[in-house]
């Protein structure tokens, strides 16, 4: 019986070890809808929260839009209370997996990879595939990418007074810098 339970405790050491959790609370999201001519409509969050299985490849974000932020004040506020509705959808998130993921093949040189997933925006989900550059060095690895949506998609209005000013496709960009939880 004993030998049981310490071999039982030895294979979920193991597995612990095996399915390592990587974790990040900094990660930055850009996302930009400019169109030429027009003053620049883009933002940053700095804020952003992701973990990745480095087990399954599975990867979980979450930001809160309200992180976003612009060169002017004016922007955010309309982007928050007319656009995103902020306080009615406080978060955006994206639930996914890194295809072809093999932790043990991460390095220091970057390696393209594609994520695919869910993307919960003001109240909608939409599948979504990112291309993305992943990286390892010490206990962190890296995912930088970018993906385009459009705002129709997620039943975000652009009124007919600015839609002229607001590019169809919005152009997203990430930066995760993972640490081992």
């Amino acid at each position: 019986m004993k030998k049981r339970i310490v071999l039982l405790f030895l294979l979920l050491g193991i597995f612990h070890v095996s399915a390592q959790k990587y974790a990040t609370k900094t990660g930055n999201l850009k996302f930009e809808a400019s169109v030429d001519s027009f003053e620049e409509v883009a933002a940053e969050n700095k804020n952003t929260s992701a973990i990745l299985d480095s087990g399954t490849g599975d990867i979980a974000v979450l930001t809160l839009m309200k992180g976003f932020r612009f060169k002017v004040a004016l922007m955010e506020e309309h982007f928050n209370e007319n656009y995103v509705e902020s306080d009615k959808f406080p978060k955006a998130s994206f639930k996914g997996k890194i295809e072809d993921f093999d932790a043990s093949k991460l390095s220091a040189t970057a390696k393209t990879v594609k994520i695919s997933g869910d993307l919960t925006l003001h109240g909608k989900t939409k599948k979504i595939t990112a291309n993305a550059k992943i990286s390892k060095s010490d206990d962190k690895i890296t995912i930088i990418g970018n993906f385009e949506v459009k705002a129709a998609d997620f039943d975000i209005e652009i009124p007919k007074l600015v839609s002229k000013k607001v590019a169809d496709k919005i152009k997203v960009n990430f930066n995760l810098p993972l640490t081992k939880m």
